[in-house]
């Protein structure tokens, strides 16, 4: 495969080499030779095995966790390789850690996202291409070229393989994610209800009310993270309690921290559906109600299309 002003060349990180494996499976593309290791004190060394020299790169790293340690990884790598004279570098970063942090909460308190985008322009990046930014204002925050990937496409696809359409009611399980669980019910032609929580403390969540009619309806909750999982749970339970008949799930990025797996898989919730945007643990490939999306094709469709000089947000129409 080549771009439209040389070849593509994709470099990983050890965030999650075996998305990125599926990338370059999808491209026709083998990844490029690099060793991303660390010194005996944990510095990351890295270095560029092949030329790349005029060369069209995609460095292929989510900033999960351990989130620090892999965006270091990115940062050192896109340094390699503008050191190495590559002529384009773009860094696709399916899970883009420190999202949460997107604006100031409280006094004295940082906007860590843009600082973030801060680093990974001034390493080196070109652009970046991501996925289901956690608020769209992100983009903002980049001086550079930014394409924010949806996965309600893959979503919509999945959903129309294994539900009866008639009897599904879209939820958000917060009134921050009303935009997103819109854009996904408008797909599919459901209802929307939205799931109106108080949050006490940092990482607690208390369900306040059910808006909409969920009464023997067939109820997918969608959000773009899980975190610790408790946010899921009590919506489920709320909606459940208020005579839905099942709770499904469908969140882009599995962050699962903690006890999160061991709370999903005790709750009521029927399935849950996480992209491989996060690589994809042990625990989770073994829990019995939670399932795994792939997004290669996705991204994959993202980066030809970026190397061609064509449209990605066609991708969406």
């Amino acid at each position: 495969m080549t771009g439209k002003n040389g070849a593509i060349k994709l470099v990983a990180g050890n965030s999650n080499p075996v998305l990125a494996a599926a990338i370059g499976k999808y491209i026709g593309t083998p990844m490029t030779k690099a060793v991303v290791r660390r010194f005996a004190d944990m510095e990351i060394f890295v270095e560029i095995q092949e030329n790349v020299r005029g060369a069209d790169v995609f460095v292929i790293q989510s900033t999960s966790f351990p989130a620090n340690d892999h965006l270091m990884e990115l940062l050192i790598i896109i340094d390699a390789l503008r050191r190495a004279s590559a002529r384009r570098i773009t860094a696709v970063i399916p899970y883009y850690g420190y999202a949460r942090q997107d604006r100031k909460p409280g006094p004295r308190t940082p906007i860590s996202a843009k600082l973030v985008a801060n680093l990974i322009t001034h390493a080196g990046a070109d652009r970046v291409l991501t996925l289901d930014l956690h608020a769209g204002q992100i983009q903002g925050f980049f001086d550079i070229p930014t394409d924010n990937l949806f996965a309600a496409p893959e979503m919509t696809r999945d959903i129309r393989q294994r539900f009866d359409l008639s009897k599904l009611i879209v939820v958000s399980p917060d009134v921050g994610g009303v935009v997103r669980a819109r854009g996904l019910a408008k797909r599919i032609n459901a209802p929307l209800a939205i799931v109106d929580k108080r949050r006490e403390r940092p990482g607690e969540s208390e369900v306040a009310n059910v808006i909409g009619e969920v009464d023997g309806g067939v109820c997918v909750l969608v959000d773009d993270i899980i975190d610790s999982g408790g946010t899921l749970v009590n919506a489920a339970d709320a909606l459940l309690d208020k005579g839905a008949k099942e709770v499904y799930a469908y969140i882009t990025h599995g962050v699962l921290s903690g006890g999160a797996i061991e709370r999903i898989s005790k709750s009521r919730l029927k399935e849950l559906v996480i992209t491989d945007s996060i690589q994809p643990s042990k625990a989770v490939t073994e829990a019995k109600n939670i399932r795994v999306l792939p997004v290669a094709t996705l991204i994959g469709e993202a980066i030809n299309r970026t190397a061609a000089e064509e449209s990605v947000s066609s991708l969406f129409d």
